[in-house]
Protein backbone atom coordinates (compact mmCIF):
# COMPACT_ATOMS: atom_id res chain seq x y z
CA UNK A 1 0.00 0.00 0.00
CA UNK A 2 1.35 3.47 -0.76
CA UNK A 3 1.88 5.14 2.37
CA UNK A 4 1.71 8.64 2.87
CA UNK A 5 3.28 9.68 6.53
CA UNK A 6 1.69 12.95 7.64
CA UNK A 7 2.22 14.72 11.32
CA UNK A 8 -1.07 16.03 12.86
CA UNK A 9 -3.52 14.40 10.26
CA UNK A 10 -5.98 11.73 11.68
CA UNK A 11 -8.09 9.42 9.19
CA UNK A 12 -10.50 6.69 11.41
CA UNK A 13 -12.39 4.30 9.45
CA UNK A 14 -15.76 5.79 8.22
CA UNK A 15 -14.33 9.14 8.13
CA UNK A 16 -13.46 11.77 5.20
CA UNK A 17 -10.38 13.04 4.96
CA UNK A 18 -9.53 16.43 2.74
CA UNK A 19 -6.32 16.72 1.44
CA UNK A 20 -4.46 19.31 -1.01
CA UNK A 21 -1.70 17.33 -2.88
CA UNK A 22 1.07 19.49 -4.49
CA UNK A 23 4.93 17.40 -4.28
CA UNK A 24 4.98 15.53 -6.82
CA UNK A 25 5.79 12.60 -5.11
CA UNK A 26 1.98 12.63 -3.47
CA UNK A 27 0.75 13.62 -6.86
CA UNK A 28 2.71 10.67 -8.74
CA UNK A 29 1.33 8.42 -5.50
CA UNK A 30 -2.69 9.52 -6.20
CA UNK A 31 -2.21 8.53 -9.96
CA UNK A 32 -0.66 5.20 -8.97
CA UNK A 33 -3.82 4.76 -6.44
CA UNK A 34 -6.15 5.61 -9.23
CA UNK A 35 -4.82 3.18 -11.50
CA UNK A 36 -5.17 0.49 -8.70
CA UNK A 37 -7.29 -0.07 -6.31
CA UNK A 38 -7.99 3.50 -5.11
CA UNK A 39 -6.27 3.23 -1.63
CA UNK A 40 -3.48 5.19 0.71
CA UNK A 41 -2.53 4.39 3.92
CA UNK A 42 -2.12 7.60 6.47
CA UNK A 43 -0.24 7.53 8.91
CA UNK A 44 1.79 9.70 11.48
CA UNK A 45 5.37 9.78 11.33
CA UNK A 46 6.82 8.81 15.01
CA UNK A 47 6.06 11.46 18.29
CA UNK A 48 9.34 13.87 17.85
CA UNK A 49 10.60 11.98 14.54
CA UNK A 50 8.75 14.46 11.78
CA UNK A 51 11.85 16.49 10.31
CA UNK A 52 11.60 13.95 7.12
CA UNK A 53 8.92 12.79 6.12
CA UNK A 54 10.66 10.46 4.11
CA UNK A 55 13.10 8.87 6.55
CA UNK A 56 11.18 8.88 10.01
CA UNK A 57 9.99 6.05 11.21
CA UNK A 58 6.46 5.32 11.24
CA UNK A 59 3.46 5.34 14.42
CA UNK A 60 2.67 1.62 14.60
CA UNK A 61 -0.76 2.04 13.77
CA UNK A 62 -2.10 4.06 10.45
CA UNK A 63 -5.69 4.20 8.76
CA UNK A 64 -6.36 3.31 5.03
CA UNK A 65 -7.83 5.35 2.67
CA UNK A 66 -9.71 5.20 -0.09
CA UNK A 67 -9.97 8.04 -2.67
CA UNK A 68 -13.78 8.53 -3.20
CA UNK A 69 -12.83 12.67 -4.38
CA UNK A 70 -10.62 13.59 -6.85
CA UNK A 71 -10.37 17.19 -8.17
CA UNK A 72 -7.16 18.78 -10.52
CA UNK A 73 -6.69 21.98 -10.19
CA UNK A 74 -4.85 24.22 -13.24
CA UNK A 75 -2.12 24.30 -11.43
CA UNK A 76 -0.87 20.79 -11.53
CA UNK A 77 -2.33 20.18 -7.30
CA UNK A 78 -4.85 17.54 -6.70
CA UNK A 79 -8.07 18.04 -3.97
CA UNK A 80 -9.08 14.70 -2.98
CA UNK A 81 -11.21 13.10 -0.36
CA UNK A 82 -9.89 9.86 1.64
CA UNK A 83 -12.76 7.92 2.90
CA UNK A 84 -11.62 5.96 5.99
CA UNK A 85 -11.49 2.27 5.71
CA UNK A 86 -9.80 0.54 8.12
CA UNK A 87 -6.90 0.89 10.88
CA UNK A 88 -3.68 -1.26 9.87
CA UNK A 89 -0.57 -2.07 11.35
CA UNK A 90 2.94 -2.08 8.81
CA UNK A 91 4.94 -5.12 8.89
CA UNK A 92 7.62 -4.26 6.62
CA UNK A 93 7.95 -0.90 4.84
CA UNK A 94 9.06 -1.64 1.03
CA UNK A 95 11.56 -0.17 -1.56
CA UNK A 96 10.63 3.34 -1.97
CA UNK A 97 9.07 3.78 -5.79
CA UNK A 98 8.22 7.26 -7.39
CA UNK A 99 9.86 8.68 -4.60
CA UNK A 100 7.19 7.99 -1.98
CA UNK A 101 6.90 5.21 0.51
CA UNK A 102 5.32 1.91 0.68
CA UNK A 103 4.49 -0.63 3.13
CA UNK A 104 3.15 -4.30 3.95
CA UNK A 105 0.28 -3.71 5.86
CA UNK A 106 -2.20 -6.49 7.98
CA UNK A 107 -5.05 -5.32 9.23
CA UNK A 108 -5.90 -8.58 11.16
CA UNK A 109 -5.88 -6.77 14.70
CA UNK A 110 -8.93 -4.13 13.24
CA UNK A 111 -11.10 -6.55 11.60
CA UNK A 112 -14.29 -4.70 13.46
CA UNK A 113 -13.25 -1.39 11.04
CA UNK A 114 -14.78 -3.19 8.35
CA UNK A 115 -18.19 -3.13 10.51
CA UNK A 116 -18.44 0.36 11.58
CA UNK A 117 -21.31 0.50 13.58
CA UNK A 118 -20.46 -2.54 15.62
CA UNK A 119 -20.86 -1.30 19.57
CA UNK A 120 -21.90 2.02 18.67
CA UNK A 121 -24.80 1.75 21.55
CA UNK A 122 -21.63 1.42 24.17
CA UNK A 123 -20.83 5.39 23.45
CA UNK A 124 -21.96 7.80 26.34
CA UNK A 125 -23.75 9.90 23.72
CA UNK A 126 -24.47 12.50 26.40
CA UNK A 127 -20.95 12.48 27.85
CA UNK A 128 -19.65 13.31 24.42
CA UNK A 129 -22.15 16.19 23.27
CA UNK A 130 -21.69 17.42 27.16
CA UNK A 131 -17.70 17.80 26.66
CA UNK A 132 -18.46 18.99 22.89
CA UNK A 133 -20.28 22.06 24.36
CA UNK A 134 -17.77 22.91 27.38
CA UNK A 135 -14.72 23.05 24.71
CA UNK A 136 -16.99 25.14 22.27
CA UNK A 137 -18.04 27.44 25.06
CA UNK A 138 -14.70 27.78 26.43
CA UNK A 139 -13.15 28.81 23.06
CA UNK A 140 -16.44 30.98 22.05
CA UNK A 141 -16.97 28.64 19.16
CA UNK A 142 -20.35 27.89 17.37
CA UNK A 143 -21.44 24.08 15.81
CA UNK A 144 -24.55 23.01 13.65
CA UNK A 145 -26.72 21.60 16.43
CA UNK A 146 -29.03 19.97 13.58
CA UNK A 147 -26.11 18.03 12.40
CA UNK A 148 -25.08 17.18 15.71
CA UNK A 149 -28.44 15.59 16.88
CA UNK A 150 -28.61 13.90 13.28
CA UNK A 151 -25.53 12.26 13.41
CA UNK A 152 -25.61 8.77 14.45
CA UNK A 153 -23.41 8.07 17.40
CA UNK A 154 -20.35 6.81 15.51
CA UNK A 155 -20.62 9.30 12.96
CA UNK A 156 -20.53 11.93 16.17
CA UNK A 157 -17.74 10.01 17.45
CA UNK A 158 -15.39 9.99 14.23
CA UNK A 159 -16.33 13.75 13.39
CA UNK A 160 -15.43 15.12 16.65
CA UNK A 161 -12.26 13.26 16.53
CA UNK A 162 -11.06 14.19 13.60
CA UNK A 163 -11.89 17.81 13.74
CA UNK A 164 -10.44 17.92 17.17
CA UNK A 165 -7.60 20.41 17.31
CA UNK A 166 -4.70 18.79 19.40
CA UNK A 167 -1.36 17.21 18.20
CA UNK A 168 0.03 14.22 16.76
CA UNK A 169 -0.05 12.21 20.14
CA UNK A 170 -3.13 13.25 21.32
CA UNK A 171 -4.84 11.89 17.42
CA UNK A 172 -2.38 8.67 17.41
CA UNK A 173 -4.33 7.68 21.03
CA UNK A 174 -7.43 8.52 19.32
CA UNK A 175 -6.88 6.71 16.01
CA UNK A 176 -5.48 3.54 18.91
CA UNK A 177 -8.16 3.12 20.94
CA UNK A 178 -9.80 -0.27 20.95
CA UNK A 179 -13.40 0.59 19.96
CA UNK A 180 -15.77 3.56 20.19
CA UNK A 181 -16.28 3.01 23.52
CA UNK A 182 -12.88 3.57 24.26
CA UNK A 183 -12.09 6.13 21.83
CA UNK A 184 -15.31 8.55 23.27
CA UNK A 185 -13.72 7.82 26.62
CA UNK A 186 -10.32 9.37 25.27
CA UNK A 187 -11.87 12.10 23.36
CA UNK A 188 -13.72 13.23 26.86
CA UNK A 189 -10.34 12.30 28.72
CA UNK A 190 -8.66 14.42 26.68
CA UNK A 191 -11.07 17.96 26.05
CA UNK A 192 -11.48 17.48 29.94
CA UNK A 193 -8.01 17.87 30.74
CA UNK A 194 -7.05 20.06 27.78
CA UNK A 195 -9.58 22.77 29.88
CA UNK A 196 -8.18 22.14 33.13
CA UNK A 197 -4.56 21.94 32.13
CA UNK A 198 -4.19 25.93 31.05
CA UNK A 199 -0.43 25.27 30.75
CA UNK A 200 -0.26 24.58 27.28
CA UNK A 201 0.94 20.46 27.57
CA UNK A 202 -0.27 18.01 25.46
CA UNK A 203 -2.48 16.04 28.36
CA UNK A 204 -1.31 12.76 26.51
CA UNK A 205 2.31 11.53 26.85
Amino acid sequence: MPIFPLSGALLLPGGQLPLNIFEPRYIAMIDDALRGDRLVGMIQPCLGDEHDCLTASLCRVGCAGRLTQVAETGDGRYLITLTGVARFCIRNELPMHSGYRHGEVCFEEFLEDFEPRQGEEEIDRPALVKAFRTYLSAHDLEADWESVDRASNVGLLTALCMMSPWGPAEKQALLEAPDHKSRAETLIAIAELSLAGGDGESPVH
